[in-house]
């Protein structure tokens, strides 16, 4: 049978990186649209470009499927779309961060969108290119993911625990450490597409995350025993910028994920999507863009 022909925007890095090198390895013919400033996952094809000035670099060849990655505004959609010649399927991802903090939780699908303090132009932009898409695109399939984590993750949130962790620091929590935070694992997010490519389901815009939300506090102390430690907290008041010394706003949200469930009702366990995390971090610590918490921490906390 003749492989999908794909086309990944971006393949370098976290998601994107991520989902080329998955989708290469479950048979389809994968190609990456980027501009060839990092290296690129083995066994994709390359289309070295920058999709605000594509020619008529992709008019000539048939995607069945678009993964769009690295849309965060509608002139993103609208240029890519442009250049594009025929296709027949168009997944792009979006974010929780469309919705409004203080919308009713767990937010659903068909909630409003609007701007959220926390996100600010990042959740309009990702508003902006939706409504591109709809656009463009009718039947084009929308996710929006909760905090995304897992292996190539170059963000620094679980790295930062584990970087606490090989220094058995004690951890500064903000609070009481209740304040709870929903993830989906990269491998889940392409699982799920993959089931989209081959059911198109009727449904067109989904949430995705974990059915179940983790508190900092366990989610913290679950990163340590990836590295056999157990941590010691110190609580940090609620006065003092969260975002200073830890990874993620003071902002508790939660996805409605039950249209995603039905068709993906199994998703990686955290605990075991942690150690695999752990594991590509010890390997490759310099990909991550490390921030300043751990300096804060020692000038202003311990």
């Amino acid at each position: 049978m003749e492989k999908k022909k794909i086309l990944v925007t971006g393949g370098t890095t976290f998601v994107s990186r991520y989902a080329a090198q998955y989708f290469s390895e479950h048979a389809y013919d994968v190609y990456v649209l980027n501009r060839n400033t990092k290296p690129q996952v083995k066994g994709v094809t390359l289309l070295e470009g920058d999709r605000h000035d594509l020619g008529d670099k992709l008019k000539r060849i048939h995607f069945d499927v678009v993964v769009d990655i690295t849309a965060y505004n509608g002139t993103d959609i609208a240029d890519l779309w442009n250049g594009l010649g025929s296709f027949d399927q168009y997944i792009m991802i979006s974010s929780g961060a469309v919705y409004p903090e203080n919308g009713i939780q767990p937010f659903k699908e068909d909630g409003k969108k609007v701007a959220n303090k926390f996100w600010g132009k990042y959740g309009t932009d990702k508003i902006e290119a939706e409504e591109k898409l709809l656009d463009k695109v009718p039947d084009a399939y929308i996710l929006r993911p909760s905090y995304l984590y897992g292996p190539m993750n170059n963000v620094y949130r679980e790295g930062f625990v584990f970087d606490c962790a090989l220094e058995n620091r004690k951890f500064y929590l903000p609070g009481n450490g209740e304040m709870k935070l929903q993830f989906f694992h990269v491998k889940d997010l392409c699982r799920f597409m993959e089931i989209l490519i081959e059911t198109k389901p009727g449904e067109h815009i989904f949430n995705v995350g974990n059915p179940d939300t983790v508190s900092i506090k366990d989610w913290v102390t679950i990163c340590y025993a990836c590295l056999g430690r157990v941590p010691v907290f110190v609580n940090v008041p609620e006065c003092v910028e969260q975002r200073n010394y830890f990874s993620f706003y003071n902002y508790e949200y939660c996805l409605n994920v039950q249209k995603q469930q039905k068709l993906l009702p199994d998703t990686v366990p955290l605990e075991e999507g942690l150690r695999e995390s752990m594991q590509w971090y010890i390997a490759n610590e310099d990909a991550v863009n490390k921030k300043p918490y751990i300096k804060y921490i020692d000038e202003n906390l311990a």
